[in-house]
């Protein structure tokens, strides 16, 4: 099976990191829109248009499936994209929440938090999925910091405890951190510590694991080949891709 991977930018390169680990999927083709990049800041209009044209060049592709990386994307323009592209399309969104239900023994005392950008948290997609499950104790932030700071390879240390600081110090000690931004996963192991070990969703990982549920997939290749493609500065996203530990 070949898989496409589309992301607003390198942050979606953490799932296809996932995906090519998991040896379910014959190749993968990662489509990254650099030169456009973050969608988080954008209109719902606008990030919808730039997903369509994604759809556009995924149309024309040699790929069996699409795999909407991006946290904004997934929540704000998934059933557009499933309406126009010529093959199945698949968001983060419902593996992440279908994680987070496996994960919780007792949802209506679980305390979550959802981390990720302004328009992911405020197009309230998560905490209603989540609400709909039966937890009664979700706190849902953006923390757009994070971000750059994963790109500036920050993922420990005083500034991003700095940052942490910023963002969580008035919040109760969650007992599931969902991971609702793709870079986030390079903090996993940083938030846990900061939360006592509190456990981390990472959307790469649900990924995985939903697709596994939901197409019957097995581990059945031993090297996945990947190639990168990007509106912009593609070499860099290759670089970025090493960095975070992809097989090129």
């Amino acid at each position: 099976m070949k898989v496409g991977v589309f992301d607003s930018g390198v942050g979606g390169l953490t799932v296809a990191r996932s995906l090519q680990q998991s040896g379910c999927f014959s190749e993968l083709l990662y489509y990254g829109d650099t030169a456009r990049v973050p969608y988080g800041n954008k209109d719902s209009n606008t990030v919808t248009r730039y997903a369509l044209e994604a759809v556009e060049f995924f149309n024309g592709a040699d790929v069996d499936a699409l795999v909407v990386a991006c946290n904004t994307v997934s929540v704000t323009a998934l059933e557009a994209m499933q309406k126009f592209s010529n093959k199945p399309v698949y968001g983060v969104l419902e593996p992440g929440v279908m994680a987070l239900q496996q994960l919780a023994a007792e949802p209506s005392s679980a305390r979550v938090l959802v981390i990720a950008t302004r328009s992911t948290i405020k197009s309230n997609a998560y905490q209603q999925r989540i609400a709909d499950l039966g937890f009664q104790h979700v706190t849902a932030m953006a923390t757009p910091l994070f971000v750059p700071m994963v790109e500036e390879e920050i993922y420990a240390g005083p500034i991003l405890d700095e940052a942490f600081k910023h963002y969580f110090r008035m919040l109760e000690t969650p007992d599931i951190v969902l991971l609702g931004c793709t870079h986030f996963p390079l903090l996993a192991d940083s938030i846990s510590t900061y939360y006592g070990g509190a456990k981390t969703i990472h959307s790469g990982e649900a990924m995985v694991a939903w697709l596994k549920q939901h197409l019957d997939l097995e581990a059945r290749f031993d090297k996945t080949p990947i190639q990168i493609l990007a509106t912009e500065n593609v070499e860099a996203v290759k670089r970025t891709a090493l960095r975070w530990g992809l097989n090129l």
